[in-house]
């Protein structure tokens, strides 16, 4: 379950933030599906319904849904970045295609202990963690093959 738009707008009112119907809009796009999407792939979405809407608009509200945590970054290498809605509890990480782009989350990544045992050896208070592996998805590993076959 990820955040809704409702919790997504309640939780921007209260950090401060109006309710703006591009900024509505945006919420909507990203919270209408469960994919990782890019930026530009949220323009897009946004831009059919909302020409209006430019690609700093985006940026802005993307920068404030991170700001309050509502929503999950991916690093595609680079400065590739795709978002989605944070689930409203428990904790995930992402495998990430190198070729195609595609994320798939999973969670039970077993680093409790390990954050324990760093933040005791280190006096380091530990907020948080994040874990993504990049590699090929079972599509690109077959593609591959049939290149070099």
């Amino acid at each position: 379950m990820i955040y809704s738009e409702k919790i997504t707008e309640q939780e921007l009112r209260r950090g401060g933030y109006k309710l703006t119907p591009q900024r509505r809009a945006i919420i909507g796009a990203i919270s209408g599906t469960q994919e990782h999407l890019t930026p530009a792939a949220i323009y897009k979405r946004v831009h059919r319904k909302h020409p209006s809407i430019g690609l700093v608009t985006v940026y802005r509200t993307i920068d404030i849904l991170a700001e309050l945590d509502l929503i999950c970054e991916t690093h595609a290498g680079g400065s590739c970045r795709s978002y989605l809605m944070r689930r409203p509890s428990g904790h995930h990480h992402h495998l990430i295609c190198s070729e195609c782009g595609r994320v798939v989350d999973f969670t039970d990544c077993g680093l409790e202990k390990l954050e324990r045992r760093l933040s005791k050896e280190t006096s380091f208070k530990i907020n948080g963690h994040l874990l993504e592996f990049i590699g090929q998805c079972l599509e690109c590993s077959r593609k591959q093959k049939e290149k070099n076959s």
